[in-house]
């Protein structure tokens, strides 16, 4: 089921408009970051519910993604306009971002870059944790800041 779900998806980012490598979807407002109780336990999700992943390719505080070719279509940036609004069980301390090359905010927790996956068909979709793709794995993030494999 993953594997259909890849190539339709990247039959769709070859039908995107061509974009440089670090381009990236922007937010106009602040993001939210919220706790979702899943099959794969409590984890981090945006404000719609939906899951927010960490790349194993990024170090503490500095994303890879956008600078590999169509990496960001498929996962984007969680961006924020300002300071995310936490949600119950999400450390506010824990909450930050790191600016991007194109001047966007990226929002990151305990230091994770976090990104979303197009793929996901819904809120608390958890069907593509530990997916390989773009040279790394995509896990989701509890609210302690630890990988959930």
């Amino acid at each position: 089921m993953k594997r259909i779900g890849l190539i339709v998806i990247a039959g769709a980012a070859l039908c995107l408009p061509a974009v440089s490598a670090g381009a990236t979807v922007t937010s106009s407002r602040a993001a939210k970051v919220q706790v979702r109780h899943t099959a794969l336990g409590s984890i981090l999700t945006n404000g719609r519910g939906f899951t927010l992943y960490v790349f194993t390719r990024d170090s503490r505080k500095h994303d890879s993604c956008t600078g590999i070719k169509n990496c960001a279509r498929v996962w984007p940036v969680l961006m924020t306009s300002g300071a995310s609004a936490a949600g119950p069980g999400v450390s506010r301390s824990r909450l930050g971002t790191i600016k991007l090359a194109n001047g966007a905010r990226q929002v990151t927790y305990a230091g994770h870059p976090l990104y979303t996956y197009v793929g996901d068909g819904g809120p608390g979709q958890t069907e593509y944790v530990g997916f390989s793709q773009f040279g790394g794995r995509w896990y989701a993030i509890n609210a302690a800041g630890r990988i959930v494999k």
